[in-house]
């Protein structure tokens, strides 16, 4: 298995781990074994523009395509909007991820960062794809984030007991 295969399985088991089940976010593989091509959709707020009334409204579905191209991971994925959406970073179809891409970050993590920045918790006005969207957060940065959604899956609550005060009521009997 050469060092792409196993970069793009490492990924498929990290993104099967962390969103299998999840409330907001759900991934499924679209193109090859293991996948280099995702389909992200997000069940989040995020804002789309009202063309009638001329302002953003809340909007709860967005898509996102990924696909690792042949030089992932040592260019970023990309990345680009499957549905409407008002945000700074994100153009037309394409979303802005290299204010967070490093090589050693996995495609899991791209997908919470996406999922942030539709909830308005990330965004960079100073270096827009859509400009009337980053006037308009500028604008208005004090209605941000539009929502807290957390979407890293929690980690399982695991409780150990200290028995060093505790008598064991077992008898062991030594050879």
């Amino acid at each position: 298995m050469n060092a792409r295969t196993r970069r793009l399985s490492a990924d498929f088991n990290k993104i099967k781990d962390e969103f299998y089940g999840h409330k907001y976010v759900r991934v499924e593989p679209l193109e090859g074994n293991p996948p280099a091509r995702y389909l992200v959709t997000y069940y989040l707020p995020g804002l789309k523009l009202d063309k009638k009334e001329k302002r953003p409204v809340k909007s709860y579905h967005h898509q996102v395509e990924i696909y690792l191209h042949k030089n992932y991971p040592r260019e970023k994925p990309q990345c680009s909007i499957k549905t409407e959406i008002f945000h700074p970073n994100f153009g037309s179809t394409k979303v802005c991820i290299a204010d967070h891409w490093a090589a050693g970050e996995s495609i899991a993590d791209i997908i919470v960062q996406i999922g942030q920045m539709i909830q308005y918790q990330n965004y960079n006005p100073k270096s827009p794809l859509n400009q009337e969207a980053a006037r308009w957060a500028v604008k208005n940065e004090q209605i941000f984030p539009i929502s807290n959604i957390e979407l890293y899956q929690a980690e399982p609550d695991v409780q150990t007991y200290d028995n060093k005060d505790q008598e064991d009521d077992i008898d062991i009997e030594f050879l």
